[in-house]
This record gives structure tokens, sequence and C-alpha cells, in this order.
């Protein structure tokens, strides 16, 4: 069974930030859980607000984007991912084939019309709101007034797939997690009365995009040509032969991946996805990330003051999938003292100093049994940090153990079993850590075959800015 696991592509009109690694590891764990897997991400480079940073930048747009984009390809380095692929869409021969072959697919079908249209514009969205989506005026997503746009554009017959969509999603055959952000899409699907723009003209675009097939004073909006990187990535024919395509994005793109994306598919005739795994996001200091605010944090300083693992636990159980989470330099030099070197760490070092090389016994009462499955059932509903919990609740319970048993002050069989008892809960825990902290899955084996003991250096949580 063949996987094809996403992120988003993110816009590349700003710098990486702690955000973005966020969605990446989450879309990582995954596809170390899954035998085969094609994993794909990339940049989103087709988009008015790329030009305007590159022109607050002084830079041609293409030299821009990219430059940005590298830095988002550095990032999935930088983060150990596996990806099977990273597409840049302004630069990838790939793409606009597929997106111009889209594009026709929905015009035979009767699916895009032109008409004038005059609407609230935001340029972070990259998309038109109606008055009543707007919070006091401004975008709910980045608190700005949209701008009035008036102008002639292509439409899509998005209402006509409304009862459609809610059928797919109200059965599971587009699944939705978690629960909530099912609900949101059903709510927004019964109240849906308008059709989506899904072009601009190439004057507002300052000439970026791709056109519109036959109409050259039209770019292709940023929706349809950015989420064809799907497809355009592996291609048509793989597209369809996969067995599972899983989408992993974040809350603020939930409509265009739940409700656009399967429209414009079916309107092609094109295979839908099967998951749509929806996180919330990554506040610094309590204030969500903005590039205005400064308050961005480059992943590469949490990675470089307690290392990769330390940053990718924070992420997992600490900021976790279903509710916003805080970064703090506090919280995260506390979570690796704490967690990481005094539960996990501290585990290791003394289970295996007093494990030798002779093998042990099968131990009669597991300290847990089920984890590995329990584990697993929460990895395939989304539920990464409860995976997490559930592996530290393992790593405290062996603690327990040792600690109550003391080995130290036996002798003989009765000193291998407790120690057959303690090694194999390490040994299940270190698989199970496998998808969510490799390096440290990877150590455990080792310092149980007698390698090194020591897997989180208490020297690093010094370097940790508070």
């Amino acid at each position: 069974m063949q996987h094809f696991i996403s992120t988003t592509i993110p816009y590349v009109n700003g710098e990486p930030h702690i955000g973005h690694a966020q969605e990446f590891v989450l879309a990582d764990v995954l596809t170390r859980h899954y035998p085969d897997v094609y994993f794909l991400s990339g940049a989103d480079e087709n988009s008015l607000k790329n030009v305007l940073a590159a022109e607050a930048a002084g830079m041609p747009t293409r030299e821009y984007v990219a430059r940005q984009s590298d830095a988002f390809e550095a990032l999935t380095g930088l983060l150990g991912l596996e990806l099977s692929d990273f597409i840049r869409t302004s630069d990838d021969p790939r793409h606009q084939p597929v997106v111009e072959a889209i594009w026709r697919a929905c015009v035979e079908r009767g699916d895009i019309y032109q008409a004038d249209y005059t609407g609230l514009y935001c340029v972070g969205c990259e998309q038109f709101y109606v008055a009543a989506e707007l919070t006091d005026g401004k975008c709910p997503e980045h608190g700005t007034v949209p701008e009035t746009v008036a102008e002639s554009n292509y439409f899509f017959r998005l209402t006509r797939y409304r009862d459609q969509l809610i059928e797919l999603v109200s059965t599971g055959e587009i699944a939705i997690e978690p629960a909530s952000r099912r609900n949101e899409v059903l709510g927004y699907l019964r109240l849906l009365d308008q059709d989506l723009s899904v072009s601009r003209s190439a004057i507002r675009s300052r000439g970026w995009g791709i056109p519109v097939p036959d109409d050259p004073g039209q770019v292709i909006y940023v929706w349809i040509d950015a989420l064809a990187n799907y497809i355009s990535a592996p291609g048509f024919e793989r597209w369809h032969g996969f067995d599972d395509v899983t989408h992993v994005v974040g809350k603020g793109v939930l409509r265009f991946h739940a409700v656009y994306w399967p429209a414009i598919l079916l309107s092609a005739g094109l295979r839908l996805p099967n998951r749509i795994l929806v996180h919330n996001y990554v506040t610094v200091d309590g204030t969500k990330i903005g590039k205005s605010l400064g308050n961005a944090i480059n992943p590469d300083e949490p990675i470089r003051t307690l290392g990769l693992d330390a940053f990718r636990y924070y992420l997992l159980r600490h900021i976790g999938c279903f509710k916003d989470g805080d970064f703090t330099w506090q919280r995260y030099r506390d979570a690796y003292n704490q967690e990481l070197v005094n539960q996990l760490g501290n585990l290791v070092a003394r289970v295996t100093k007093l494990s030798g090389s002779e093998p042990l016994p099968t131990p009669d009462h597991p300290i847990c049994p089920d984890l590995e499955e329990t584990v697993t059932a929460h990895i395939e509903s989304f539920a990464l940090h409860k995976a997490m919990d559930q592996i530290f609740s393992a790593i405290e319970e062996t603690n327990r153990y040792v600690s109550a048993e003391e080995p130290w002050k036996r002798e003989g069989a009765d000193k291998d079993l407790v120690l057959a008892t303690a090694v194999d809960s390490l040994t299940r825990i270190g698989r199970s850590l496998a998808p969510f902290l490799p390096q440290t899955s990877t150590r455990i084996t080792a310092a149980l075959a007698g390698g090194k003991r020591h897997l989180f250096p208490r020297s690093r949580v010094d370097r940790v800015a508070l």
C-alpha cells in the first residue's frame, strides 16, 4: 500500500519560522510511521504577496523567490525530513502543464466562466472575503483591512459541488481530523452560496503567475495553481495510483483543501484525497507569529541550542496538533531538562549501566505490553501529542518500577528478572519513539547494546536564551 503525504507549500514572502517547522515535523512523523510513502513539500511562488515582498527587498521576483525557496528547502534538511520531492511552482517544468490541464478540464466541464466582480481582497490570504467573514472589518487571519478590488475575473462553479462535498465529508469518504474541523467544513458548506474567483488580472499581479489558457490578460489564481502541486510533482498517473492520499494542513487553509480542492478535482475528473489532517498554530510568548511583530524564531536557533530531537519533542508534545501551542525559551529549557534529561535520559543511563552483555530472561509481567499498538492508533488518528503522552507515561512507569525494585540491591536471577522487565520496556519505548525522535530511538537501541548511555547532555541547557 503506497501512501501520499504532503505538507502545504508555504508562501516564500518571509523567512522560515517554527510554525513552518511544526507542520513539516507533523507530516514527517506520519511518513516515518507508514512503510511505503511518497512525501511531498515545496514552495508556493506564484502569488502577489511574493511579488510585493520582492519589490520591498529591491529584487527581481524570480531571483527573490529562488532565494527564499532555497531557505525553505534547507529547513526540510535541517529538520531531517525524509522527503521524496520538493517542488517549486514558478520554476519546476512539471508544474505549469498540470495547472493548465486542470484548468482546461474544468472549462470543458462548464465549471469556469468570466464575470465582473467587486470584492474585499486580503493579499496575505490571497483570497476574497465577504463582509460577514471579517472581524471588525479586518481579515480574521491577518488582522488587516482588505482592499476593495473591482475587475473582470474567471470564476469556478463551486456551488455546483456543495451537496456532493457535504456527502463526501459527512460520510468520511474525505476524512477530516479532528472532528471539530470536519464540523467547521460542513458548517461552511451548508451556507455556501457563492462561486470562487480563480483568476486575477495580469496587471494587478505584475505579470507574475501562470497565464490563463487563451487569455494572457489574466493569471490563474493562487489556489488552483498552488494546490495543483500535489499532482504536478508525482504526475497524473501516479496520483491516481496512490492507495491513500493525505494532506497535512494548518487550520488557516482548511477551506482551500477541504472545499476548493476537492471541488476542483471533481470537476476535472481526478481522484480525491482520502484524509485532511488539520493542525493549529505555534505562538511565541503567547502571541501569534507575525512578520510585522518581529517575533518569528528561526528553527535553527532551538535546534542549535538543544539538538534536533529536543526541538521535535517540544513541537510534538508541547505544541501538539489540535490546539494553539506556545513556545517560550523557558518552557523549552524546562521540557528538555525535566522530561528528556531527568525522565528518559536518566532511565536509559541507569538501566544500561546495570545490565551487562549476558542474555536476560523474558519478563513475566511487561510494564507496557500494549504501548506500540496504542501509539499506532494515536498516530493514525493524527493525535500525535497523545502518542507522545502515552510514551512518556510508559517512561514514568518504568522509572517508578526501577526505583521501587532497586535492582542495584539484588543479585543473580532476581536482579536479572527486574532488569529484563526494564530493558523490555525501554526496547518498546525506543521503537515507539522512532517516528517522533528518530535519533533518540537509534541511541536507545545502541545504549541497550552496550553503546553510549547518555542521550541528552545537561550542559546544553546553559546555551538556551532566556
